[in-house]
Order: C-alpha cells, then structure tokens, then sequence
C-alpha cells in the first residue's frame, strides 16, 4: 500500500495535513512520500518515539481506500 500512496504523494498532501496538522508544507513537500522521512518528521513535530510513529502511520494507511487514489 506504502507505494500507491508514495506513487500519490502530490494528490494525498491534504489528507496528510488533515490527519496530522502539526506538519507544515514544507514538511510534507521534503517527506515526498518516503515513509522513513515520514515517520522522523511526525516524531519530531509530535514529540513521540519512533515506535509511537509507526503505529500513527500504520493505522493511517491502513485506513486508506481506493477513494483516495485516482482512477
């Protein structure tokens, strides 16, 4: 699923800026889709640990549909 979203990266910035606010668009622009950059960039604007990132990241991707993407 990682890649469809990294693949979707420009179309899926708002809902990135929905779920997590604290990104700004610069952050989102850097991160590019890359998950690792991703997960540093949420526990450095979050305050979390790596493990509590990847869990966020985790449950956000796995909310995403088709409706997300496309056709």
């Amino acid at each position: 699923m990682w890649d469809q979203i990294e693949g979707n990266w420009k179309q899926l910035k708002g809902r990135v800026q929905v779920q997590w606010g604290k990104l700004t668009d610069d952050d989102v622009d850097v991160v590019a889709g890359k998950r690792e950059e991703f997960l540093g960039k949420i526990q450095e604007r979050y305050g979390v640990a790596k493990d509590d990132a990847e869990k966020m990241v985790d449950k956000w991707e796995k909310s995403a549909d088709d409706s997300w993407f496309s056709k």
